[in-house]
């Protein structure tokens, strides 16, 4: 009796450990099975992007050959289910392209290509990858300068930032800080006394590991915009302003005032009389003098337009002041090409923001870009802002002459700054009223507006002839 007792306990205890083992095989069975499962499933997911990503770079070519042709030669509308071959022939999968065209003022500004992929040898798996095809602009840029600039010591700049000169760079720059220069003599102008050869992009800033020179130049002749093009454009599908100002004397400096209302409409102005105040003007054209004309003393309603939705193109041919809420994509453009020698300028009287994210300006002026003289203690600019011919700035007054113009608190920039000469919002150097600063603003911050490179307003000037992928996702 005690054998038979012992023999059923050794047979239940390897029942017990049979049972565990068995148990343990299937699981480790199961689980080598799933993850073999699930690397096959990744593989045919990986093999799916590859086969769409092919479907966005054959329309790439397609479009590079093609520039207009939405519907890849066949004269339909897509989808289109294409199939997509190995070297020796053999099908690889199948991509479907989805194509659509974004127009503003009747052309085409960016293409949006979805491209699906899927696997011949597991057609149950798919992906999509969605793309947008344009030029890229000046909107990629916080800053885009065509000489030498001074950052200083209290500037935040967040997005690439380029001079096709030399550049002082005492501010913090998180982004690319970019000269076309690999030295530069630095002047008393820029801090340098005496004069000193430096590198492209010198400077106390911090993430010096973010300067890079010399770089390529951005061309500005290439970048500027074509007026008497979209002069005519604004006249057909737009709105169009025809010269207010006249003369060379006083009358010469008046214009348009248009304050946006964030409903689509612009109230428009006429700008009958401004002051003249005794300043340093930014675009160096001369020293201390009366040569600031950015304060309106006299001003009667022209009127309240609804911007076309179709073409959101505004044209004045005269000086321009601008404030408001931004609620959908425009380009304000103030150019004379009417007039021989005339040369407008545009003047940044008050915030201008956006209440959307489909919101955004693109302002080009003919020659300055100018913050108002009454401009906000602290103000906010939303928008893309160009001063083709002249400069980007502030004027300098004197504390001592002019309390509540001279010295301001923040100055917040969400978008772009172009500028052919050196830009400069706040001054010092002469009196400083016991402040740390003579004129200007005490803090400045710039970020530039991923959104606006991805889908800039209409006419926004282009960086480059070729056309690229601005932006790329995965459905």
């Amino acid at each position: 009796m005690h054998i038979k007792k012992t023999s059923g306990s050794i047979m239940l205890i390897a029942l017990i450990f049979g049972a565990i083992f068995l148990g343990v095989f299937t699981a480790l069975s199961g689980f080598v099975l799933s993850g073999n499962n699930f690397e096959i499933q990744k593989q045919a997911q990986n093999e799916a992007v590859s086969i769409a990503e092919a479907g966005l770079e054959y329309y790439r070519w397609h479009l590079a050959h093609f520039p207009n042709d939405l519907q890849d030669g066949t004269g339909i509308p897509g989808p289109y289910l294409i199939s997509y071959k190995d070297p020796t022939g053999g099908t690889v999968g199948t991509y479907t392209l989805s194509i659509n065209g974004n127009k503003s003022c009747g052309q085409i500004t960016s293409i949006d290509i979805s491209s699906k992929g899927v696997p011949a040898d597991d057609p149950n798996v798919s992906e999509t990858l969605i793309a947008r095809y344009a030029r890229p602009t000046v909107a990629q840029y916080s800053y885009v300068i065509n000489g030498s600039v001074w950052a200083g010591s209290d500037r935040i700049i967040n997005g690439p930032y380029h001079s096709n000169g030399g550049i002082r760079m005492d501010g913090t720059a998180n982004a690319p800080v970019t000269s076309s220069l690999s030295k530069w003599t630095c002047t008393s102008s820029f801090g340098c006394n005496p004069n000193q050869t430096v590198n492209g992009v010198f400077g106390s800033g911090g993430n010096q590991n973010l300067w890079k020179y010399p770089t390529p130049q951005i061309d500005f002749a290439a970048i500027s915009a074509n007026f008497s093009s979209l002069k005519s454009i604004a006249n057909a599908q737009g709105l169009y302003f025809s010269r207010y100002s006249s003369g060379g004397g006083k009358l010469s400096h008046r214009g348009y005032l248009f304050v946006f209302n964030g409903d689509g409409t612009v109230t428009v102005y006429k700008v009958k009389k401004v002051a003249t105040l005794y300043s340093v003007p930014i675009d160096g054209s001369s020293g201390f003098g009366w040569n600031d004309h950015t304060l309106i003393t006299k001003k009667i309603l022209l009127g309240t337009y609804d911007i076309p939705s179709n073409c959101g193109l505004i044209y004045a041919e005269d000086n321009i002041w601008v404030e408001g809420i931004i609620s959908r994509k425009v380009t304000l453009v103030s150019a004379n090409v009417a007039n021989v020698g005339v040369k407008t300028n545009a003047v940044l009287e008050g915030n201008i923001t956006y209440n959307s994210p489909n919101s955004g300006l693109t302002l080009i002026a003919q020659n300055d870009v100018l913050v108002a003289a009454n401009s906000p203690y602290d103000m906010t600019l939303d928008g893309i802002f160009i001063a083709q011919g002249g400069a980007f700035g502030r004027n300098g007054y004197f504390c001592w002459r002019y309390p509540n113009y001279s010295q301001k608190g923040t100055l917040a920039m969400f978008g772009s700054v172009v500028s052919n000469k050196r830009t400069g919002t706040q001054w010092g150097g002469w009196y400083t009223c016991g402040n740390t600063f003579s004129s200007g603003y005490a803090i400045r911050t710039n970020s530039f507006d991923r959104s606006q490179f991805t889908n800039p307003p209409p006419f926004t000037p282009g960086t480059s002839a070729n056309y690229q992928f601005v932006s790329w996702r995965q459905k």
